[in-house]
């Protein structure tokens, strides 16, 4: 096996004091901007891990754990977020740790704002969510050796602490829920591009498709932005074929684009649920208010942000932390998906 690298290689390889090295992974250090971008330069082109029971027994430990998400536009509440914050602050606050929220914006580099936040203590560990393939944050953190716990996962190969939504067990719930009904076209309205979450969303419809041994019209899979004007164009599309050719129902991978669909089916004069089945997904509240109320599927999110606080916690402390966890959403059938009001 390959020697680890030693804070004395970073030294020599940055070309200061390993004194100073350590000063400025742990921030305390005073130097220019130069020298630290060379210093953490050569921690990442050495792979050099910090010693993370040590740091642990810092006395100037923040009690903070870092957060950051990419603002929605002001006209766009998400209600989703301000859950999942809520569970979380209540289980930092029970065990006397607060959440540092910090927002960034598409054009930002996310890893350098972790990077600030490690190398400063301004934090003691990480919540990272908005998972996807090849996640750079994870390879940064891990490289650090900071602690942090996930929601969601990135490459199936990549090992690291946790918590997250089966969402293709989901989806494949509420497809045969459609089913049950007795839909046999399908229609489905996935995220556009490819991500982690919605790779598996959209995994969950072919799975149910295929056990119910139905044909999957590949006009019918239609990829777009999760919103609710992209799914009344989707379905509009959907609904302007001839009618033995068209779906008699749509799943969504979100609320918004079923919404959508809703919308653009009702324009289209039929009844939701008797003649168009819908279902969404994250069960937005306020959804059961709408005309049919939608059926979506609920994530646990106040048990999300229970079970990943309680992870991180333990590995900031340097506990022993319970295995990573998939945990189910739940399906709420509503009128959108009923045939039979």
């Amino acid at each position: 096996m390959d020697k680890k690298a030693t804070l004395k290689d970073v030294a020599a390889k940055s070309g200061v004091s390993y004194q100073t090295v350590s000063k400025v992974l742990n921030g305390k250090a005073n130097v220019s901007a130069e020298t630290e971008r060379a210093i953490w330069q050569a921690v990442e082109d050495l792979d050099y891990r910090t010693n993370a029971a040590g740091r642990n027994l810092r006395t100037q430990a923040s009690r903070l754990i870092g957060y950051t998400w990419t603002p929605a536009p002001p006209w766009q509440p998400n209600p989703i977020l301000d859950s999942f914050l809520s569970s979380t602050i209540e289980a930092a606050d029970a065990a006397g740790y607060h959440l540092l929220l910090f927002p960034t914006h598409n054009t930002d580099d996310e890893t350098e704002t972790y990077r600030t936040l490690a190398r400063t203590g301004r934090v003691d560990g990480f919540i990272v969510a908005s998972m996807d393939y090849d996640d750079p944050r994870v390879l940064l953190l891990q490289k650090l050796n900071f602690p942090f716990v996930a929601f969601g996962r990135a490459n199936a190969d990549w090992e690291f602490p946790f918590v997250d939504v089966d969402g293709r067990a989901g989806v494949a719930a509420a497809t045969r829920h459609l089913i049950e009904q007795g839909h046999t076209r399908l229609a489905l309205l996935a995220w556009d591009g490819r991500s982690r979450t919605g790779d598996a969303r959209r995994n969950g419809y072919f799975q149910a498709m295929e056990e119910a041994g139905l044909s999957i019209n590949q006009d019918w899979v239609i990829q777009l932005p999760g919103d609710v004007e992209a799914g009344i164009e989707a379905t509009k599309t959907l609904l302007s074929l001839p009618a033995p050719q068209r779906p008699t129902a749509v799943v969504t991978v979100d609320d918004q684009l079923a919404i959508g669909a809703m919308r653009a089916a009702q324009s289209a004069g039929l009844l939701v649920g008797p003649d168009f089945g819908v279902t969404g997904f994250d069960d937005t509240p306020g959804i059961q208010h709408y005309s049919p109320p939608l059926t979506s599927l609920r994530q646990p999110l106040h048990e999300i942000g229970r079970e990943i606080v309680m992870r991180l916690i333990a590995l900031i402390e340097g506990r022993t932390i319970p295995e990573s966890i998939i945990l189910p959403p739940k399906l709420v059938v509503r009128g959108s998906s009923l045939r039979s009001q």
